[in-house]
């Protein structure tokens, strides 16, 4: 049987380390990318020490240049990619609305949106090459127009902007990339609300709770999904 090839953006830790984690598990051949050499590397060494063998890849999802020669690299090493995890991210200005400037909003809207676009065009002809191809944008719940209008959850998160519209976004996107891409399986995943840096460790959910839908997603087949939305416990609402 032929080894699956992924590769998961922000790894070093959270939500993207427990991922790589659980591919390593499954005997995946898997690239943690990060852009912090010293942390990315520090993880990597982490999961030696649990027997799971992982190669780093530097990768800032900001830089067109970085992407490029994260996706370089994984050519030369592996020849395909056969699961793209676009995960990282960042939480943005928590400012009330009316006190957030446009400006304050770019740098969550070049992780959160343009990061995911420039990781998946780098690394098309990379997943075009797998015969299995999948590509996993990890978005939020905060994103989902049906939930920031529920009022069960109006008390849990303040109004902001950046966040859940960068997250909107990435939906948005997600449906695009999937209706473009023939062959290539393209779905939006929301953790739900887990305990990592970005939520201050404040979420219900262990961070492999997080990653079930992540995990579910990237391993579907030929006749999966795609174009769609999903927590962990199914289909997840617009």
């Amino acid at each position: 049987m032929t080894t699956t090839i992924a590769l998961v953006t922000g790894a070093n830790k959270g939500l993207g380390r427990e991922a790589v984690r659980r591919f390593a598990a499954r005997g995946w051949d898997v690239f943690l990318a990060a852009r912090d050499p010293g942390r990315g590397g520090s993880a990597v060494a982490e999961l030696a020490e649990e027997g799971l063998d992982v190669r780093f890849v530097p990768l800032d999802v900001t830089s067109g240049e970085s992407v490029a020669m994260a996706a370089d690299f994984v050519k030369r090493e592996a020849g395909r990619l056969d699961v793209l995890v676009n995960n990282a991210g960042v939480g943005g200005p928590t400012s009330p609305p009316a006190e957030t400037t446009a400006g304050s909003l770019r740098d969550v809207f070049e992780v959160n949106v343009f990061g995911p676009i420039r990781v998946t065009n780098a690394f098309l002809p990379l997943l075009r090459a797998a015969e299995n191809p999948r590509i996993v944008m990890v978005t939020s719940g905060m994103g989902s127009f049906t939930v920031s209008n529920d009022p069960r959850w109006s008390g849990l998160v303040p109004p902001q902007l950046g966040y859940p519209a960068s997250k909107a976004a990435l939906n948005m996107i997600t449906v695009q990339y999937a209706r473009a891409l023939d062959g290539i399986r393209v779905n939006a995943v929301d953790p739900g609300y887990t305990a990592t840096d970005l939520t201050g460790h404040a979420g219900f959910q262990t961070v492999t709770e997080g990653s079930d839908a992540i995990v579910r997603l990237a391993g579907i087949g030929p006749d999966g999904p795609t174009g769609g939305f999903f927590d962990r416990e199914g289909t997840a609402p617009w």
